[in-house]
């Protein structure tokens, strides 16, 4: 564990970060960087991230005039990523997948992608990048934080990085993916 020695809460954030990049080995472009580092944060004193469901949140802001709709968007989205990454297993608890807030938070992004700035595409197609650096946060010392099956079905379900090589750790091989069967 590093000592932090920034004077700012946004420097301290700053620094988290680009260590856990370090750690996921997957650098950020700055833009996307920032948006991370002031979401953190912006988030860093709510203690209700988890008052409104997130699907709620969702069509609730589907409903809303435009500058309502960007503000309750991003606030999904921000919420489904910070669960992801912070909070996995509050979707266990909850019986939903991870898979269901991923797809959720991209959803939300992807709605902003469509009518702002090209952030938002980004955030988007990196979000589970983005959840793999914040699970990096997360993390205490050098032991995996996700069993095995946790591990594998988060690498199957949303093709996270990070569980792809805690899985290798466990197994000491290279996984294979294995498409899901679909019912019919």
């Amino acid at each position: 564990m590093k000592i932090l020695t920034q004077s700012t809460h946004i420097a301290l954030w700053y620094e988290i970060v680009h260590e856990a990049e370090s750690i996921c080995a997957f650098p950020l472009q700055e833009e996307i960087e920032a948006y991370l580092v002031f979401m953190l944060a912006r988030h860093m004193t709510q203690t209700n991230l988890t008052s409104q469901p997130a699907a709620l949140g969702f069509m609730g802001a589907m409903q809303l005039a435009h500058q309502q709709r960007h503000a309750a968007l991003q606030g999904v989205g921000d919420q489904c990523l910070l669960l992801t990454g912070f909070y996995p297993m509050l979707a266990k608890r909850r019986h939903v997948s991870l898979k269901y807030f991923v797809r959720l938070g991209q959803a939300a992004y992807q709605e902003l992608a469509a009518t702002q700035r090209d952030i938002y595409a980004q955030l988007t197609q990196q979000f589970v990048n983005l959840m793999d650096i914040l699970q990096s946060i997360r993390q205490q010392g050098s032991h995996p934080d996700l069993l095995p099956l946790e591990a594998f079905e988060t690498w199957q379900d949303v093709g996270s990085r990070r569980a792809f090589r805690i899985l290798q750790q466990y197994t000491g091989a290279v996984p294979i993916f294995m498409p899901s069967k679909q019912k019919s």
